[in-house]
């Protein structure tokens, strides 16, 4: 097995950065197992959901340093 894995890292090694770095993207999605078909389609509806509740002033947008200090402060105690 060592063998095998040094064999990959010499010709990882020889790959340009372009190569490298659309292999490694490619081994991390498998750590990853399949994508779930459904939470991308979610997550859209989720953005347009929110999307409308700002438009229609249901809800009032917060400025990001708001939220993460709100964050912090919750998650520090």
């Amino acid at each position: 097995m060592a063998s095998v894995i040094a064999e990959i890292e010499e010709k990882f090694r020889s790959l340009s950065a372009g190569e490298k770095a659309e292999v490694l993207r490619s081994l991390l999605a498998g750590l990853d197992g399949p994508a779930d078909a459904g939470a991308e389609g979610a997550w859209v509806e989720e953005a347009r959901k929110r999307h409308r509740e700002l438009a229609e002033g249901k809800a009032e947008p917060l400025p990001a340093d708001r939220v993460f200090e709100n964050l912090r402060s919750r998650l520090n105690g």
